[in-house]
């Protein structure tokens, strides 16, 4: 890798949602727009999505585990807020067997579906990063696929200005720095910062501006995450934005070049192989 090269992984979160996100992960994915997903093996478009996303290349395209603790009480229900869970495992009062039989379950569910073990792990709404969580995640992990564990994602800020800096130093402070220290104990890698955090307003224009703000900021070893869809789910709070993002992310032109030089898009696990 010359000094001037960045490669940097973009990483569709919640595929396994809705049909309307798996459509945008499949058509951002043939075009070269994305080089990964993660999964939400509990949700009721998983399984169908899942014998697609199979189909695709693991050596260029990174498919992962979306660890998901905030689960609707029916399908298609509103999420729950993240208040009980942060409570319960800042706390650590939550119910440790369940939550690693549920962790264990999703994992299974991840290898059943796609005959592979994930390429990562990460969380919905970051909930991988949470005390009690990652303790139990990073475990499984080792336990699992001690040989070659999964990357799991780091949550590190990667812009150092802005307004969305503040949103993006919050959810490090949840527990990023804690779990990035047990996986290095356990020798399992991370990725270096994460890209993509903001309010989820803006039309698309502006989010064409904030895309080129991270490509610019971006090192290799990051991760910017996004969170397409093709359609607009009832009951989803980003709906709009998920639509807005899909459009900016079709525009999206590699390789190009930022402030720190040419900029390739791949995924991390290849990254860290050729490292």
């Amino acid at each position: 890798m010359t000094e001037s090269q960045r490669y940097l992984c973009i990483c569709a979160d919640d595929f396994g949602m809705s049909a309307g996100i798996n459509s945008a992960v499949f058509d951002l994915a043939e075009q070269g727009k994305i080089s990964a997903t993660s999964g939400m093996v509990r949700r009721e478009a998983w399984l169908a999505g899942a014998k697609v996303l199979r189909r695709l290349d693991p050596a260029q395209f990174d498919a992962g585990l979306h660890l998901d603790l905030t689960r609707p009480a029916r399908a298609g229900g509103p999420e729950p807020g993240l208040g009980g869970l942060l409570a319960r495992t800042y706390t650590r009062t939550i119910f440790a067997p369940g939550l690693q039989a549920d962790i264990r379950d999703q994992f299974t569910r991840f290898e059943d579906a796609m005959g592979r073990a994930p390429a990562f792990v990460d969380g919905h709404r970051h909930v991988h990063q949470f005390p009690v969580v990652r303790e139990l995640l990073v475990e499984e992990v080792a336990r699992r696929y001690a040989a070659s564990p999964p990357w799991i994602r780091s949550t590190a800020p990667g812009l150092r200005r802005g307004p969305d800096r503040l949103k993006a130093r919050i959810i490090h402070a949840l527990g990023g720095a804690q779990l990035k220290a047990l996986a290095a104990q356990r020798g399992i890698p991370t990725s270096s910062r994460l890209l993509g955090v903001y309010d989820f307003s803006g039309d698309v224009e502006r989010h064409e501006q904030r895309l080129s703000e991270w490509l610019s900021a971006c090192r290799s070893g990051d991760v910017l995450m996004c969170h397409p869809s093709a359609g607009i789910q009832p009951g989803d709070p980003h709906g709009g934005a998920r639509l807005r993002e899909y459009t900016a992310l079709l525009g999206l032109q590699f390789a190009t070049s930022g402030g720190g030089g040419r900029i390739s898009l791949a995924p991390l696990s290849r990254s860290l192989r050729s490292c």
